[in-house]
């Protein structure tokens, strides 16, 4: 089952290409501080702009990075089943752990297609899937009598809920069952999620401060509500800041202010306003970052 404080990892570019050598140390950054998890080419990592070749590498670059030390989640959503199939193949065939599949964007499909698209994918491809549901990028939400069919699938083991809707989010937990891991896909929700029974978090924030996002998680799970609380307060500037514009803008500026990657994006993502920059440094500088 997968749990705990999972990061969903940039892509670093430098001078126009995939930055091998600063997703490497990403990687080394991630372990050393306790991430239980890796994710690439999802959201975060700009997976839309990827040519397919650059996709596969990025998701073999960070298995053999990771070297089996933690579990690798590769992102092989799309909006084109035949599509999927295909990079979750190929996930699958380079070693990763598991995949994270965003629900189908842009077409809309039923919730009948929803479900037949997760479980033709799921058929073809013997690896564990995340289901990943953010309607605020597809435009249609997985609702919780689909995920509750899907979950009866052996190899439907999660989804990532980016719907910050606590109702919705309690009816998956009450309908999917124990073995059926429920994770939140916005950091604002981590501590409530794991209030109603979720197990953990695909995290924006933790590629900046993966310790203090691991650490919240181990709170909670020891039964230290206060220290859990004291880290989500701690956090909450912080991860405010992450999406002053959408993501991953704010992030790839934070970590480039931390000397950890090159300040590059590739289009249509660009730069922050001058001005949402200088308050992302504030925040930065306010939490000992930089």
């Amino acid at each position: 089952m997968f749990k705990g404080s999972m990061t969903a990892s940039v892509t670093p570019f430098k001078n126009g290409a995939v930055d091998e050598e600063s997703l490497r140390r990403l990687v080394e950054f991630q372990i050393e501080n306790g991430t239980d998890g890796i994710i690439p080419c999802g959201t975060t990592g700009e997976s839309a702009t990827l040519s397919h070749d650059e996709h596969h590498r990025v998701v073999e670059i960070v298995i053999d990075a990771v070297g089996k030390r933690i579990p690798v989640i590769a992102g092989s959503g799309s909006n084109n089943t035949a599509e999927a199939i295909r990079l979750t193949k190929h996930a699958y065939e380079a070693g990763a752990d598991g995949v994270l599949m965003l629900s189908p964007y842009y077409n809309r499909p039923t919730q009948e297609g929803i479900y037949r698209h997760f479980k033709a994918v799921a058929e073809e491809v013997p690896i564990p899937i995340i289901i990943y549901n953010v309607p605020s990028r597809t435009g249609s939400n997985v609702l919780p009598e689909t995920l509750a069919r899907l979950s009866v699938i052996d190899n439907i083991v999660g989804v990532k809920e980016a719907t910050g809707d606590l109702k919705q989010i309690s009816s998956i937990i009450n309908l999917c069952g124990d073995d059926f891991s429920v994770l939140s896909g916005d950091d604002f929700t981590l501590l409530p999620i794991l209030a109603i029974g979720g197990r953990g978090v695909i995290s924006v924030a933790s590629n900046v401060i993966p310790a203090d996002m691991a650490a919240l998680v181990d709170a909670f799970e020891a039964g230290d509500l206060a220290e859990a609380r004291r880290l989500h307060y701690k956090m909450w500037p912080l991860m405010k800041a992450l999406f002053y514009e959408t993501n991953p803008i704010p992030l790839k500026a934070a970590l480039a202010l931390m000397g950890k990657i090159e300040y590059e994006y590739r289009l249509p993502m660009c730069p922050p306003s001058d001005e949402n920059y200088e308050k992302l440094k504030k925040v930065m500088t306010s939490y000992g970052l930089i």
